[in-house]
């Protein structure tokens, strides 16, 4: 039996509904997370971050980060990057999708074309 497919983000994120129209339209089943309603648990970004590089799962570039103090966005490290998403998931790089413990951040067709097609 398959590992579940797990699709990790934010409903309203325009990011997101490309992604979930992707899988929806390719009827791939998944579970969806949303961890700004659910929240995110320690070991599951630390999880995250060694398998994608913290780096990468870390949003810099939306309006969450750049409204920190600059104090916060400077000298950024694991530790620091991981206490930052997990009290502010809109800080995580969208979607994080699960497909039986393979995962991938940001949304691509392409990328996600090849995921499903090392499935079949």
């Amino acid at each position: 039996m398959p590992k579940p497919i797990i699709l990790y983000g934010i409903k309203n994120c325009d990011t997101m509904k490309k992604a979930r129209a992707w899988l929806d339209g390719r009827k791939i089943a998944y579970a969806f997370h949303d961890y700004k309603a659910s929240g995110i648990d320690r070991a599951k970004l630390e999880g995250w971050a060694k398998a994608l590089g913290w780096e990468a799962l870390l949003n810099r570039a939306g309006t969450t980060f750049r409204k920190l103090p600059d104090q916060d966005k400077e000298n950024v490290t694991e530790k620091k990057a991981i206490a930052l998403m997990q009290a502010q998931p809109s800080m995580i790089k969208r979607p994080v999708l699960d497909v039986g413990g393979k995962l991938t951040t940001g949304f691509e067709p392409e990328i996600y074309e090849k995921v499903f097609s090392a499935r079949r």
